[in-house]
């Protein structure tokens, strides 16, 4: 029998990924305020957060914010997964530039730093049977973890090709303004870690966090076609 997967994202990359690993999530936006929810936490903490501690925090938040969204009338009955990405260079850490100017200046930085890494959250939330199964060892009934990934630019970029690929759109809404999975694959060169966790997602540790529940992971693909359920 197939375990759910809602993903508390709309980002089509994590999507696609899911997809092409034979899982088809149930998507639900989690309408999370990642500005207000990372000052907060630094208010609080009264520092500055890593990267990974950021994406830690919005995955698990994302994740939390959509526990009492019901389908249907009934409540979630699966897994609950939320994730978050952030990309550091140069000793900074940036998400979504939201605006052509701040990913304009962006991409000229990154051309001329070369290299950074990108961080990407997961907290799996056990939601089987409509609410969280808390044990002593995880009372909230969440697991997290984050994976990183090194890459390297090409050192030959010019500032013809990173105006155009900004006025493209794409780099707006992705952390670090850029998607591997898209245009700007041509100007990545090399990547050290797991290759999906610069997309947004890394298949591989959700597998982990997958089982950790006790559950198998191919318990989360999609039937084939005709398959009896």
């Amino acid at each position: 029998m197939t375990v759910p997967l809602y993903l508390a994202s709309t980002s089509p990359a994590r999507l696609a990924l899911l997809r092409a690993a034979g899982v088809e999530p149930i998507l639900i936006s989690p309408g999370v305020d990642e500005d207000a929810a990372v000052a907060e936490a630094e208010r609080a903490a009264g520092r500055r957060l890593d990267a990974a501690e950021t994406v830690s925090l919005l995955a698990r938040a994302k994740a939390e914010a959509v526990l009492d969204v019901r389908i249907g009338g009934a409540p979630l009955d699966g897994l609950v997964l939320g994730g978050d990405s952030a990309f550091e260079f140069d000793g900074e850490v940036h998400g979504k530039p939201h605006e052509p100017a701040v990913a304009l200046d962006r991409w000229r930085r990154m051309a001329e730093v070369g290299h950074g890494t990108l961080w990407s959250g997961h907290w799996l939330i056990d939601h089987r049977g409509g609410a969280p199964r808390a044990t002593p060892e995880n009372p909230s009934g969440g697991a997290g973890r984050v994976a990183s990934a090194s890459l390297a630019f090409a050192d030959d970029l010019d500032p013809r090709e990173i105006a155009a690929y900004v006025e493209t759109g794409e780099p707006l809404e992705v952390a670090g303004a850029f998607t591997i999975d898209g245009r700007a694959s041509a100007f990545i060169t090399h990547i050290e870690g797991t290759p999906s966790a610069v997309v947004g997602l890394s298949v591989p540790v959700l597998r982990s966090l997958v089982r950790g529940f006790g559950i198998a992971w191919s318990d989360l693909w999609t039937p084939p076609r005709g398959a009896d359920l």
